[in-house]
C-alpha cells in the first residue's frame, strides 16, 4: 500500500498577488464573503489553514456598497466601551454616514480568524470609500465577481 503525503504551505514562499476591488453596488455580505476566501487563502490549491497565504487586497468605493432589503434601517452595530452600561449602538444607516467602510469591514472582520493569523491577514486588507488608494505602485490586479442578478 503507497502512502501519499499532501504538501503544507509555507508563509515565505508564499506569492502574494495585489487585487482590486470595486465595491460599487455590490451587496455588502456577498463581497465579504466572497473577498474572505483570497484574503484567507482558500483559492489556492496549496491552501494551509495556519498559514497566511492569502492575497493582498484593495477595495476601492465602499461607500457605495449596498445592503439589501430593509438592512440599513434595521441593521444594528454594538460595541462597548468597556464602563458599566457603555453598550453603544449605531444603524447601518448611521454607520455608512460615520465611516463608509464600518459595514464591509465589519462584515470582513467577523469572517477572519482571531488571533494572530486574523491580525496579520487584517493588515493585507485596505478598503477605501472612495475610487483613490495609494497602491498603484503594486500594480494591483481587478479582480470582479460574475454574479451580478443582485444588482440593482
Amino acid at each position: 500500500m503507497s502512502h501519499t503525503e499532501s504538501q503544507s504551505a509555507e508563509a515565505a514562499v508564499a506569492s502574494r498577488r495585489w487585487l482590486l476591488v470595486d465595491a460599487k453596488d455590490q451587496v455588502v455580505g456577498r463581497l465579504a464573503s466572497r473577498l474572505i476566501a483570497y484574503l484567507r487563502g482558500k483559492h489556492r490549491p496549496c491552501h494551509t489553514a495556519h498559514v497566511d497565504g492569502g492575497d493582498y487586497i484593495i477595495v476601492i468605493n465602499a461607500a457605495e456598497a449596498k445592503f439589501t432589503g430593509t438592512k440599513t434601517r434595521k441593521k444594528i452595530y454594538h460595541r462597548h466601551t468597556g464602563w458599566v452600561g457603555g453598550i453603544r449602538s449605531l444603524t447601518a444607516e448611521k454607520a455608512f454616514e460615520r465611516d463608509p467602510t464600518l459595514p464591509l469591514r465589519h462584515a470582513l472582520h467577523g469572517m477572519i480568524p482571531k488571533g494572530n493569523l486574523g491580525r496579520h491577514m487584517e493588515k493585507k486588507l485596505k478598503i477605501y470609500a472612495g475610487s483613490e488608494h495609494g497602491h498603484s505602485a503594486q500594480k494591483p490586479q481587478v479582480l470582479t465577481f460574475s454574479d451580478t442578478a443582485m444588482r440593482k
